[in-house]
């Protein structure tokens, strides 16, 4: 009997840099388990100013060279994607605030968790900083709280 799917919507501000990498770092995760089947994930942007862009070129740059390849198309949120994802996973405290405050029930609203609360490698780290005015180092460091994340939530998701 195959198992169910979870579907995972990542969500920062424009969608190009921290959801879209979330979402690449995840399904690399769940493709090298053999997973894939289990998981349905996308990303979206609390901002619809990026729509139909590919990720930031620096974010994708940074990914590529850990083998990570980011191709999605930057999307607003929708009010549908509620219904369609078991959990949406916001990046800093805005995003959750501006999550919630969209979220159609309270049903809804309980399906919404902070990225970093899943992290191991980083106690302490409350939020993925955006790194879009950031250097080389701010790319870098999502990269690392994105890995430690998605690798516990793989972890918890399939046992």
């Amino acid at each position: 009997m195959a198992k169910p799917q979870t579907k995972i919507l990542f969500v920062c501000l424009g969608n190009i840099c921290r959801s879209p990498a979330a979402q690449g770092v995840m399904q690399s995760i769940i493709d090298a388990r053999g997973l894939s089947d289990r998981f349905v994930l996308d990303s979206a942007g609390l901002y619809g100013g990026h729509a139909g862009e590919l990720p930031d070129k620096r974010m994708r740059i940074h990914a590529f060279q850990r083998g990570y390849r980011l191709d999605h198309r930057s999307r607003p949120v929708r009010v549908s994607d509620f219904e369609n994802y078991d959990l949406i996973i916001g990046m800093d405290d805005s995003n959750i605030s501006r999550l919630r405050a969209l979220a159609p029930t309270l049903e809804a609203e309980r399906k919404i968790m902070r990225m970093t609360d899943f992290c191991r490698q980083h106690p302490g780290v409350s939020y993925v900083p955006d790194p879009y005015y950031e250097g080389s180092e701010g790319f870098e460091l999502v990269l690392d709280l994105l890995e430690d994340a998605c690798a516990s939530l793989v972890d918890q998701l399939s046992q």
